[in-house]
C-alpha cells in the first residue's frame, strides 16, 4: 500500500515530474515539425496502454525524445528513425513498461493456473 501512497500522493513528486515533463515537451517543439506530430501521435497512442502511475512510460518518452532529436540532428527523415509502421514501433518501446495489456495477460494466466490447481496459492 504504501508503493500506492508513494506513487500517487507524493507531492513533491509530482510537482517535480510536472516541472520535468514541461523542460522535455519544450525540446518537443524544437524539433521539426513532422518529428512533433509523430511524437504526439506516439505519445497519445502509448499513454492508452499505461497502467500504474506512469512514470515507466515518461522515461520512454524521453528516451523518445533523445532518440528524435539525433535523427534531426542528423537529417534523417522522422520514418527513417521509426519505420513506417510506427504502430509496431509502438509495441517494441512499450515492452520495458507496464502496461494494462499486460496486467490484463497476468491476471488471465493466474485465473486460469489458479483454477487448475497449478498457481502457487491454490488449494
Amino acid at each position: 500500500m504504501s508503493e500506492f501512497f508513494n506513487n500517487y500522493f507524493n507531492i513533491k513528486q509530482i510537482i517535480e515530474s510536472k516541472r520535468e515533463y514541461k523542460q522535455q515537451m519544450a525540446r518537443v517543439e524544437a524539433l521539426p515539425k513532422d518529428y512533433q506530430y509523430v511524437f504526439k501521435k506516439i505519445q497519445g497512442h502509448m499513454w492508452k496502454f499505461a497502467a500504474g502511475s506512469g512514470y515507466d512510460m515518461m522515461k520512454i518518452h524521453y528516451g523518445l525524445i533523445e532518440l528524435f532529436e539525433a535523427g534531426a540532428a542528423d537529417g534523417k527523415h522522422v520514418l527513417e528513425i521509426t519505420g513506417e509502421d510506427v504502430a509496431a514501433f509502438c509495441d517494441e518501446l512499450l515492452r520495458s513498461a507496464s502496461t494494462y495489456t499486460e496486467n490484463w495477460r497476468e491476471s488471465l494466466n493466474r485465473d486460469i493456473l489458479k483454477k487448475l490447481g497449478r498457481g502457487n496459492d491454490s488449494k
